[in-house]
């Protein structure tokens, strides 16, 4: 397993789907995740530290951790298979939860939650990119810095 940080999200064009970029931590490889407007807009308030006049669905499952004592250690995307990933919320406890990707890592940006992806998963979908195109993963980062929850055209009620 390897440790990855979230890059941030933004709207692929010309299809208008949200994906989420991560970056493996202390490696060139990134890892891109299709993901529904729902989340990405969840994903993109955790990173802004954005709080919704309502909780978001993963902020919900956050206070109902705490209220139960659970403590989320790790998330894990495991597989990629047909072009679906997979993912894992792993607990304090041992339990281990299948879950989508894009909830998991709205969830861990929110508790704190370091995420990691399988060696398979990376060597599958990670796109390596080396120093030298690092201009074009700042061009990303300016463009996320630029980017609200409400571009992805999703209400949050």
């Amino acid at each position: 397993m390897n440790e990855l940080d979230v890059v941030g999200v933004r709207v692929e064009m010309p299809s208008n789907q949200p994906i989420v970029l991560l970056r493996e931590v202390g490696g060139d490889r990134y890892l891109p995740i299709w993901i529904g407007p729902g989340e990405a807009t969840a994903i993109a308030f955790a990173q802004q530290g954005m709080t919704p006049a309502r909780p978001l669905t993963h902020d919900l499952f956050k206070d109902v951790l705490e209220a139960v004592g659970q403590e989320l250690t790790e998330v894990r995307i495991t597989d990629l298979r047909e072009g679906v990933f997979y993912a894992e919320l792993v607990f304090a406890s041992g339990v281990e939860v299948s879950a989508r990707p894009s909830d998991a890592i709205a969830l861990a940006l929110r508790t704190g939650t370091p995420i990691f992806g399988s060696d398979g998963v990376l060597d599958d979908a990670g796109i390596a990119i080396p120093d030298e195109q690092e201009d074009e993963v700042e061009k990303f980062r300016e463009f996320l810095d630029q980017i609200s929850p409400e571009d992805f055209g999703t209400s949050n009620q």
